[in-house]
């Protein structure tokens, strides 16, 4: 039998999944994540994971709902630490994707400058899927980001409040039709 997790940071996010998905909300941030997946898939029997949730837009043309086929932590260097003797991974890639790239860190991206960086590298960016990437990577747990843009990793970011319930409804609709959840 197979189960599925759904993933989200917060319960805003998952507002729209129905009563009978199987929802953990993390907390926003890395280690949040890391912290709730992990001792998720120590208790439960799943077989695939589903992270749900908002992200910011690197490009100005970039909208809606993207299922990114990597995703990469921005705020540390596997190839630094590498190359003093520590070998780190700080990329995950998924067959399932549509060629866009994820940035994780816990820096929320307002800066303009750190935002032109970013996209450089990355398409989206967020605060927890890399860290989830990681967890998945370990327990050999087949995972899936879907990423609605809430905005443009700019001021705009502020106004989340406002758009993550437009942005949720997206979530769930992905989740009922194309992950094949019924909620």
């Amino acid at each position: 039998m197979s189960t599925t997790l759904i993933v989200s940071a917060t319960h805003a996010e998952a507002a729209h999944l129905g009563a009978r998905t199987d929802v953990l909300v993390t907390g926003i941030g890395k280690v949040r994540a890391a912290m709730a997946v992990t001792r998720r898939l120590e208790r439960g029997d799943y077989t695939r994971v589903i992270n749900i949730g908002t992200a910011g837009a690197l490009h100005d043309h970039h909208s809606g709902l993207f299922v990114p086929s990597a995703v990469v932590e921005h705020d540390i260097s596997a190839a630094a630490l590498t190359a003093i003797g520590y070998d780190t991974v700080d990329r995950w890639e998924f067959d399932d994707g549509d060629g866009s790239v994820l940035a994780t860190g816990d820096t929320f991206v307002t800066d303009p400058a750190r935002r032109a960086q970013l996209a450089e590298r990355a398409d989206l960016v967020d605060m927890e899927g890399a860290a989830i990437a990681q967890v998945c990577a370990h327990y050999r747990i087949p995972l899936t980001l879907v990423k609605a843009v809430s905005d443009q990793a700019d001021d705009s970011a502020m106004e989340w409040p406002q758009v993550v319930d437009a942005a949720a409804r997206q979530l769930a609709d992905w989740v009922r039709t194309v992950g094949g959840l019924a909620t």
